[in-house]
């Protein structure tokens, strides 16, 4: 997700390298995409560049809306990057210069690896009157920056429980539990949900 209003290409080299081992709070910025669907964008920022290979944070809703009124973001480009995009509420419809068109729903993942070079859209489907999602950019290594573009859709993410949380593991390993999600360099995301009140510990 980006504003519709701004098609720039966007490209790895954004991602620029920033190490830091403490916990930063910050400003996130806003935006609105579609009529009344707002964004929180929390990566890139002044303050942090990125975390690992993430590099772009939006965080979209939730949000309610008239039908025909949601998501609208218009055919841009991106080179060298990922793209995850993680539903929780609502549906998008998803399509790329690749030919690819496909709906997300909540608890599913589409990722499309840019490489050199794809253009794709988002948006809600006239029906749709929900949006709570997250999209994130993954910065590709120097050796896969140009490789070819492609689109994978994950319909179904493994999912862990342990002290009445509901772990979906998104990205790489966690608990012994590894996702599906291809991507290039070692990372790990995971999605929480408690089930009741309740304490626990997030492992190393």
């Amino acid at each position: 997700m980006s504003n519709n209003n701004d098609y720039d290409i966007s490209d790895s080299k954004d991602c620029e390298t920033y190490i830091n081992q403490f916990i930063q709070e910050f400003t996130i910025r806003s935006a609105e995409i579609g009529k009344g669907t707002v964004i929180k964008r929390a990566l890139p920022s002044r303050h942090k560049r990125l975390v690992g290979a993430w590099c772009f944070l939006d965080h979209a809703g939730p949000v309610s809306f008239a039908a025909g009124d949601g998501l609208d973001v218009g055919p841009h480009p991106h080179i060298g990057l990922q793209t995850f995009t993680w539903m929780i509420e609502g549906t998008m419809m998803h399509t790329d210069s690749l030919g690819s068109k496909q709906l997300i729903r909540p608890k599913q993942v589409n990722l499309m690896t840019a490489g050199h070079g794809i253009s794709h859209t988002e948006v809600a489907p006239d029906t749709e009157t929900k949006m709570h999602a997250a999209q994130l950019w993954i910065a590709l290594p120097d050796a896969k920056r140009d490789m070819q573009p492609k689109f994978e859709h994950y319909p179904e993410l493994p999912v862990v429980s342990k002290d009445q949380v509901e772990f979906t593991v998104l990205v790489g390993e966690f608990l012994q539990t590894v996702s599906p999600v291809q991507v290039h360099t070692a990372l790990v995301g995971v999605d929480l949900t408690a089930q009741a009140n309740t304490r626990t510990r997030i492992p190393p």
